[in-house]
């Protein structure tokens, strides 16, 4: 099947939507190598085949519960009511691997994946073992859960993690990157932004370049619109008051070891980063 690569960074609600999927990014439409999306959305009683192909997969409730089957195990995700519910279990999916998602109730869930060399087992992440991590301070204050962050949670090339942003805070900031291959510095990785804000609010994510003709965006973002990140400074992502702002960024690159590695715009400190 051939990809019919996307236009823009700003990807809107339904924009991509390819059956099942409310949301759909595969890496060679948007333009790089590694880093895929997609949002699956279940009936009650619905169910659907992944087919892992080149990539491996996190498949991680949005809203709702499921049932991920595999030929090394059955996997029962107790899921949650919404992304402002708190960290969710989540299951891990090997590149060759066939996977079929179940959901008595129905759902929301995103299917975080990355091409990828190596086969690992097929794996399930509980809840009460993702990493929450309370980042910056005042009003860049907001939740980071780590659930399948380089440190936390063992794949062969994917990183993800889940970001709560409550309303009026700045987050994603100070704007940083990971374009390039610097050595215990900097890792070059390709990244995706999924949105959800509470009560049908908005919020802005702003990219700028990092070199003549790089990524520039400033967005309004709404529930259900992605984000392309391939290259440049990226933040501030800022929740509108009184709204909570969700996202979740999935990131996967070309480095020989699996590693977040930032670099800090130089007109900003990394004071508010930790």
């Amino acid at each position: 099947m051939s990809e019919k690569k996307l236009h823009g960074l700003h990807l809107r609600a339904g924009s991509t939507a390819d059956g099942p999927y409310a949301l759909r990014i595969a890496p060679a439409q948007a333009g790089w190598d590694y880093a895929g999306l997609r949002v699956l959305e279940l009936e009650p009683g619905g169910s659907h085949l992944l087919k892992a192909g080149d990539s491996e997969w996190i498949v991680l409730p949005l809203s709702g519960g499921c049932t991920v089957h595999t030929q090394d195990g059955i996997f029962e995700l107790h899921g949650r009511e919404s992304v402002f519910g708190g960290v969710s279990d989540f299951a891990y999916v090997p590149r060759d691997a066939r996977a079929q998602i179940a959901s008595g109730v129905g759902g929301r869930f995103a299917l975080a994946g990355a091409k990828c060399e190596r086969r690992l087992p097929a794996r399930y992440g509980p809840a009460p073992e993702v990493p929450v991590e309370a980042r910056g301070s005042g009003i860049q204050a907001r939740e980071v859960h780590n659930f399948a962050a380089a440190g936390a949670f063992a794949c062969d090339r994917l990183i993800a993690v889940e970001v709560i942003t409550p309303g009026g805070h700045w987050s994603s900031y100070p704007p940083h990157k990971h374009d390039e291959h610097r050595p215990g510095e900097e890792s070059e990785l390709e990244e995706i932004y999924y949105f959800e804000i509470d009560r049908g609010g908005v919020g802005y994510q702003r990219i700028s370049p990092s070199r003549p003709g790089g990524a520039d965006l400033l967005a309004e973002v709404r529930t259900g619109d992605a984000v392309l990140v391939p290259d440049g400074w990226h933040g501030p992502s800022i929740a509108e008051p009184g709204r909570p702002m969700y996202y979740l960024n999935v990131m996967a690159g070309p480095g020989a070891e699996r590693e977040w590695l930032i670099r800090f715009h130089p007109d900003h400190t990394a004071e508010g980063y930790r």
